[in-house]
């Protein structure tokens, strides 16, 4: 137990705040355009979508703003056909008042094996080259020594450097283990911030007033910034517990696209710190003209809103990520049994702690889904072994935290294929080959290649060359329609070519609902 003096927050408020000589500014660090997006839109949001409000976020005053993670390039070669390293160079352009945030997932990136030292090298280097000066990593053991590397490439280069001691409940993962990993972070890695980052919404206000105190102890002046999910509604109350306890910054994201998956919302966030005495320097009427556009987007591309979660005891059993349980659902609905999705959320339980309680973030969290799942459908535990979840018993990925279940260690190894060597090889480097059979590209589309397979970058290529995705090409015509619209005051308007009429009838409820971006 800790002896720091815990504060009722409910109290406090009740009494209108803190007391007056209790006043620091807390900084806020911006989702919205990574991980706002990524919870709740499936990383759909498109550059032009970004462009729209830049401006805004260059003058809310955030402390940073958190653009990509290796999903972003994944979702933006694979699904959006956009170029990514052109998103991240039109925003740097567009905002230039921003210090823009990377974050690097260990030796993976966007792959679920891990990538040559040659790639993950560049990747640091193309980071920095295309704006980024805050660049972080995390790794889903909490192996620093996967992680340690790329970044002190990234101090080395100019850049302002965190390091994510990533959070989850189990018997292993102590304060005094995420204690220990903050220390290697800063002795390998010498990082200036510490990121206690908690992608599955597990911190509870009881945990964190024994794990802040104790990371801050060790961190000396560095800034700890926390960063939660709202999966289980008490991240508003774990974020405002945190700063009392003395963190610096906290991750949120704007509403609509707020809460449920995603982070606590910027707004209510930001109006509690100040109803507690805290100075918090962000503009709330560029935050609101943001919300208005989201808003917007939201409505006429029927895109999902953040909706606040019902706590759920069960969510601390299995620990999933919010996006892998509607997949697991339309799994089990595709395989006719859809009425198992409790016995999945168990099994799921069951494998992470056989597999010594990895944290359920990328790769892990689709490891132990896709072995539950497996177990769930053939009706033989284990029977089925992905060669990823061999891999992961074997070392490949780092050292787990603590011992496998022997009896489940010894059906992966005799279930899994025979060809996974006891011992990674060492990998070879990946450019040089990429040189040789795309000579006429640059080192940005190279390191594309070496995670998308097939003619994933192809097709990117050739969407780009043609103007775009359908939805961001352009079109005068409506965009005409749309412009005139908005900018009209209630009545009719005709537009005549020739023989076509289109007529727009506009009544004082649409105005109303376009001034307030609902």
């Amino acid at each position: 137990m800790s002896n720091t003096p815990t504060v009722n927050i409910a109290e406090v408020m009740s009494r209108g705040g803190r007391p007056a000589d209790s006043r620091r500014e807390v900084k806020i660090i911006d989702t919205t355009l990574r991980d706002g997006h990524q919870s709740l839109w499936a990383t759909r949001m498109r550059t032009s979508h970004m462009l729209e409000m830049i401006e805004d976020f260059d003058a809310a005053g955030f402390e940073h703003v958190d653009l990509v993670a290796p999903i972003q390039f994944d979702v933006a070669v694979r699904y959006l056909k956009e170029d990514p390293w052109e998103r991240v160079r039109l925003l740097h352009r567009h905002a230039p008042n921003t210090t823009f945030r990377a974050l690097i997932r260990s030796k993976n990136l966007a792959s679920f094996d891990f990538l040559p030292d040659d790639v993950i090298a560049a990747w640091v280097d193309r980071l920095v080259a295309n704006g980024f000066r805050e660049i972080g990593a995390f790794d889903g053991l909490n192996d620093v020594d996967n992680i340690a590397t790329a970044l002190l490439r990234a101090k080395r280069l100019g850049a302002e450097t965190f390091g994510a001691v990533s959070f989850c409940e189990s018997p292993v993962h102590t304060d005094e283990l995420f204690v220990t990993k903050a220390q290697e972070l800063l002795e390998k890695a010498d990082v200036d911030r510490i990121m206690l980052k908690d992608a599955g919404g597990l911190l509870t206000p009881d945990r964190i007033r024994t794990l802040v105190p104790a990371l801050k102890a060790v961190i000396g002046d560095r800034p700890l910034e926390v960063h939660t999910h709202s999966l289980t509604g008490l991240a508003p109350l774990v974020c405002l517990e945190a700063v009392e306890l003395g963190a610096d910054s906290l991750h949120t994201s704007i509403a609509p696209l707020a809460t449920g998956n995603g982070q606590p919302s910027t707004q209510n966030t930001v109006r509690d710190l100040r109803m507690l005495g805290y100075t918090v320097n962000v503009d709330d009427d560029r935050v609101a003209a943001i919300s208005r556009t989201i808003s917007r987007i939201a409505e006429e591309e029927g895109k999902p809103v953040g909706v606040p979660a019902e706590y759920s005891g069960m969510h601390y059993m299995h620990q999933t990520p919010g996006g892998m349980l509607s997949n697991f659902q339309s799994q089990l609905e595709t395989a006719g049994l859809a009425d198992r999705f409790d016995e999945l959320m168990l099994e799921v339980a069951r494998v992470r702690a056989e597999l010594a309680y990895p944290i359920m973030i990328t790769p892990f969290a689709q490891h132990v889904g896709t072995q539950a799942v497996m177990n769930v459908m053939s009706g033989e535990r284990y029977k089925v072994v992905p060669n990823e979840v061999k891999k992961y018993a074997l070392g490949y990925y780092g050292k787990p935290l603590a011992p496998l279940d022997p009896d489940a260690l010894g059906k992966i190894l005799a279930n899994g294929a025979s060809n996974i060597a006891e011992e990674p090889a060492p990998l070879a480097p990946m450019l040089p080959s990429l040189r040789e059979r795309y000579p006429d590209e640059d080192l940005d589309l190279w390191l594309l290649r070496a995670q998308f397979a097939g003619t994933q970058v192809d097709e990117m290529k050739k969407v780009v060359a043609e103007g775009g995705a359908p939805s961001d090409r352009k079109t005068p015509t409506l965009d005409l329609i749309t412009a005139l619209h908005r900018s009209t005051s209630a009545g009719r308007q005709v537009l005549r070519s020739g023989e076509l009429q289109i007529t727009l009838d506009k009544t004082d409820l649409d105005k109303g609902e376009n001034e307030d971006g609902r």
